[in-house]
Protein backbone atom coordinates (compact mmCIF):
# COMPACT_ATOMS: atom_id res chain seq x y z
CA UNK A 1 0.00 0.00 0.00
CA UNK A 2 0.84 3.36 0.61
CA UNK A 3 1.84 3.52 4.06
CA UNK A 4 5.47 3.67 3.36
CA UNK A 5 5.38 6.32 1.62
CA UNK A 6 6.48 10.14 1.89
CA UNK A 7 4.44 12.52 0.18
CA UNK A 8 6.14 14.93 -2.30
CA UNK A 9 4.90 17.93 -0.38
CA UNK A 10 6.18 16.76 3.22
CA UNK A 11 10.19 16.90 1.86
CA UNK A 12 10.82 20.77 2.06
CA UNK A 13 12.89 19.76 4.81
CA UNK A 14 14.69 17.10 3.12
CA UNK A 15 15.66 19.51 0.33
CA UNK A 16 16.42 22.24 2.28
CA UNK A 17 18.87 19.74 4.17
CA UNK A 18 20.57 18.65 0.73
CA UNK A 19 20.82 22.18 -0.31
CA UNK A 20 22.99 22.96 3.14
CA UNK A 21 24.90 20.06 2.73
CA UNK A 22 25.92 19.94 -1.50
CA UNK A 23 26.82 23.61 -0.35
CA UNK A 24 29.33 22.58 2.21
CA UNK A 25 30.48 19.76 0.27
CA UNK A 26 31.64 22.52 -2.92
CA UNK A 27 33.02 24.59 -0.50
CA UNK A 28 35.27 22.09 1.00
CA UNK A 29 36.15 20.58 -2.35
CA UNK A 30 37.13 24.32 -3.21
CA UNK A 31 38.85 24.82 -0.21
CA UNK A 32 40.81 21.71 -0.39
CA UNK A 33 41.53 21.65 -4.02
CA UNK A 34 42.69 25.36 -3.88
CA UNK A 35 45.24 24.20 -0.88
CA UNK A 36 46.60 21.16 -3.50
CA UNK A 37 47.11 23.11 -6.35
CA UNK A 38 48.79 26.17 -5.03
CA UNK A 39 51.59 22.98 -3.73
CA UNK A 40 51.59 22.36 -7.33
CA UNK A 41 53.79 24.18 -10.07
CA UNK A 42 52.31 28.05 -10.78
CA UNK A 43 50.51 27.57 -14.27
CA UNK A 44 50.00 30.80 -16.02
CA UNK A 45 47.13 32.87 -15.08
CA UNK A 46 45.60 30.27 -11.80
CA UNK A 47 45.79 31.11 -9.14
CA UNK A 48 45.56 27.60 -7.62
CA UNK A 49 42.13 26.23 -8.97
CA UNK A 50 41.31 30.07 -9.96
CA UNK A 51 41.71 31.41 -13.42
CA UNK A 52 42.35 35.17 -13.63
CA UNK A 53 41.68 35.21 -17.50
CA UNK A 54 38.73 32.59 -17.38
CA UNK A 55 37.17 32.69 -21.09
CA UNK A 56 33.56 31.54 -20.85
CA UNK A 57 33.20 30.42 -24.80
CA UNK A 58 36.12 28.21 -24.48
CA UNK A 59 34.55 26.56 -21.25
CA UNK A 60 31.39 26.45 -22.71
CA UNK A 61 32.76 24.70 -26.05
CA UNK A 62 34.61 22.24 -24.10
CA UNK A 63 30.94 21.45 -22.55
CA UNK A 64 29.50 21.22 -25.86
CA UNK A 65 31.80 18.77 -27.32
CA UNK A 66 31.52 16.59 -24.08
CA UNK A 67 28.02 16.59 -24.23
CA UNK A 68 27.56 15.97 -27.76
CA UNK A 69 30.10 12.75 -27.41
CA UNK A 70 26.82 11.96 -24.52
CA UNK A 71 24.06 12.32 -26.07
CA UNK A 72 25.83 10.54 -29.70
CA UNK A 73 26.99 7.89 -27.84
CA UNK A 74 23.04 7.12 -26.02
CA UNK A 75 20.88 8.57 -29.24
CA UNK A 76 24.01 8.34 -32.49
CA UNK A 77 23.13 11.79 -32.79
CA UNK A 78 23.32 15.19 -31.39
CA UNK A 79 22.04 18.28 -32.07
CA UNK A 80 24.25 21.20 -33.34
CA UNK A 81 24.92 23.79 -30.42
CA UNK A 82 25.54 28.11 -31.53
CA UNK A 83 27.04 29.95 -29.27
CA UNK A 84 26.96 34.09 -29.69
CA UNK A 85 29.24 35.72 -27.18
CA UNK A 86 32.06 38.27 -27.38
CA UNK A 87 35.27 36.62 -28.37
CA UNK A 88 37.46 38.36 -26.01
CA UNK A 89 35.26 38.30 -22.97
CA UNK A 90 37.41 36.81 -19.80
CA UNK A 91 37.26 36.74 -15.69
CA UNK A 92 38.21 35.55 -12.49
CA UNK A 93 36.35 32.58 -12.17
CA UNK A 94 37.09 28.69 -11.47
CA UNK A 95 36.26 27.00 -14.84
CA UNK A 96 35.42 24.05 -13.49
CA UNK A 97 32.37 25.02 -11.93
CA UNK A 98 31.08 26.87 -15.02
CA UNK A 99 31.88 23.19 -16.99
CA UNK A 100 29.61 21.15 -14.23
CA UNK A 101 27.01 23.51 -14.83
CA UNK A 102 27.13 23.66 -18.64
CA UNK A 103 27.59 20.34 -19.29
CA UNK A 104 24.71 19.53 -16.97
CA UNK A 105 22.17 21.82 -18.79
CA UNK A 106 23.67 21.01 -22.38
CA UNK A 107 23.18 17.59 -21.67
CA UNK A 108 19.23 18.19 -20.86
CA UNK A 109 18.78 20.43 -23.66
CA UNK A 110 19.98 18.09 -25.80
CA UNK A 111 18.22 15.33 -24.87
CA UNK A 112 15.05 17.27 -24.40
CA UNK A 113 15.65 18.20 -28.50
CA UNK A 114 15.95 14.54 -29.55
CA UNK A 115 12.98 13.30 -27.85
CA UNK A 116 10.81 15.45 -28.81
CA UNK A 117 11.89 15.41 -32.23
CA UNK A 118 12.69 12.00 -32.92
CA UNK A 119 15.69 10.20 -33.38
CA UNK A 120 17.41 10.40 -36.92
CA UNK A 121 15.17 13.47 -37.61
CA UNK A 122 16.59 17.03 -38.57
CA UNK A 123 16.88 19.06 -34.72
CA UNK A 124 17.05 22.78 -34.51
CA UNK A 125 20.22 24.31 -32.93
CA UNK A 126 20.37 24.86 -29.14
CA UNK A 127 21.27 28.67 -28.45
CA UNK A 128 23.81 29.33 -26.36
CA UNK A 129 24.15 33.26 -25.30
CA UNK A 130 26.78 34.68 -22.95
CA UNK A 131 26.27 38.40 -22.11
CA UNK A 132 28.57 41.19 -20.44
CA UNK A 133 29.06 44.54 -20.55
CA UNK A 134 31.24 47.49 -18.84
CA UNK A 135 28.54 48.58 -16.78
CA UNK A 136 26.63 44.59 -16.43
CA UNK A 137 26.97 43.74 -12.49
CA UNK A 138 27.02 39.69 -14.00
CA UNK A 139 28.09 37.72 -16.46
CA UNK A 140 25.04 35.93 -18.26
CA UNK A 141 25.16 32.49 -19.98
CA UNK A 142 21.61 31.33 -21.49
CA UNK A 143 21.05 28.30 -23.11
CA UNK A 144 17.77 28.25 -25.42
CA UNK A 145 16.43 24.98 -26.68
CA UNK A 146 12.99 23.65 -28.88
CA UNK A 147 12.99 20.54 -26.60
CA UNK A 148 9.00 21.12 -25.94
CA UNK A 149 9.86 22.78 -22.71
CA UNK A 150 8.87 21.06 -19.31
CA UNK A 151 5.36 20.04 -17.86
CA UNK A 152 3.96 22.95 -15.58
CA UNK A 153 3.27 20.08 -13.31
CA UNK A 154 6.92 19.46 -12.79
CA UNK A 155 8.02 23.36 -12.35
CA UNK A 156 7.98 22.59 -8.46
CA UNK A 157 10.11 19.69 -8.53
CA UNK A 158 12.49 20.52 -11.06
CA UNK A 159 14.95 21.69 -8.08
CA UNK A 160 14.44 18.22 -6.34
CA UNK A 161 17.55 15.88 -5.55
CA UNK A 162 15.11 13.12 -6.00
CA UNK A 163 13.34 13.98 -9.56
CA UNK A 164 14.03 12.81 -12.77
CA UNK A 165 12.18 12.16 -15.98
CA UNK A 166 14.44 9.55 -16.98
CA UNK A 167 14.28 5.65 -16.85
CA UNK A 168 14.74 5.00 -13.23
CA UNK A 169 16.73 1.64 -14.07
CA UNK A 170 19.69 4.29 -15.29
CA UNK A 171 19.65 4.99 -11.26
CA UNK A 172 19.97 1.43 -10.46
CA UNK A 173 22.72 1.17 -12.79
CA UNK A 174 25.09 3.30 -11.08
CA UNK A 175 24.86 1.62 -8.06
CA UNK A 176 28.86 0.94 -6.85
CA UNK A 177 30.14 3.09 -9.31
CA UNK A 178 32.21 6.49 -7.80
CA UNK A 179 33.83 9.97 -9.43
CA UNK A 180 31.83 9.68 -12.28
CA UNK A 181 29.62 12.26 -11.62
CA UNK A 182 31.58 15.39 -13.26
CA UNK A 183 32.82 12.52 -16.52
CA UNK A 184 31.55 11.63 -19.50
CA UNK A 185 31.44 8.21 -18.13
CA UNK A 186 28.13 9.18 -16.52
CA UNK A 187 24.93 8.83 -17.80
CA UNK A 188 23.31 11.85 -20.29
CA UNK A 189 20.48 11.70 -17.56
CA UNK A 190 18.69 10.09 -14.73
CA UNK A 191 20.71 10.75 -11.47
CA UNK A 192 18.22 13.20 -10.48
CA UNK A 193 20.48 16.19 -9.52
CA UNK A 194 21.96 17.68 -12.22
CA UNK A 195 19.94 20.77 -11.86
CA UNK A 196 20.13 21.67 -8.26
CA UNK A 197 24.14 20.98 -7.87
CA UNK A 198 24.25 23.13 -11.26
CA UNK A 199 22.02 25.34 -8.93
CA UNK A 200 24.48 24.81 -5.67
CA UNK A 201 27.89 25.73 -8.01
CA UNK A 202 26.27 28.94 -9.06
CA UNK A 203 25.31 29.91 -6.01
CA UNK A 204 28.56 29.77 -3.85
CA UNK A 205 29.87 32.57 -6.08
CA UNK A 206 26.96 34.92 -5.15
CA UNK A 207 25.21 33.63 -8.79
CA UNK A 208 22.00 31.69 -9.67
CA UNK A 209 20.45 29.58 -12.08
CA UNK A 210 16.51 30.14 -13.32
CA UNK A 211 14.45 27.79 -16.02
CA UNK A 212 11.89 29.62 -17.56
CA UNK A 213 10.12 26.97 -19.99
CA UNK A 214 7.23 26.99 -22.80
CA UNK A 215 5.43 23.68 -22.52
CA UNK A 216 5.24 22.48 -26.58
CA UNK A 217 8.06 24.90 -27.42
CA UNK A 218 11.14 24.79 -25.47
CA UNK A 219 13.44 26.06 -22.40
CA UNK A 220 15.74 28.84 -21.86
CA UNK A 221 18.05 28.42 -18.76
Amino acid sequence: GDAGKVKWEEMEGMHEFLDGFYMSRIGIRMLIGQYLSLRQPPMQDYVGMICSTTSPIKVVQTAISDASFMCTRKYGDAPQVIVHAPADLTFSYVPTHIHYIMLELLKNSMRATVEWHGVDEDYPPIKVVIADGEENEDVVIKISDEGGGIKRSHMSRIWSYLFTTADPAVQEGMVGFENVDHSTDSPLAGLGYGLPISRAYAKFWGGDLSVMSMEGYGTDV
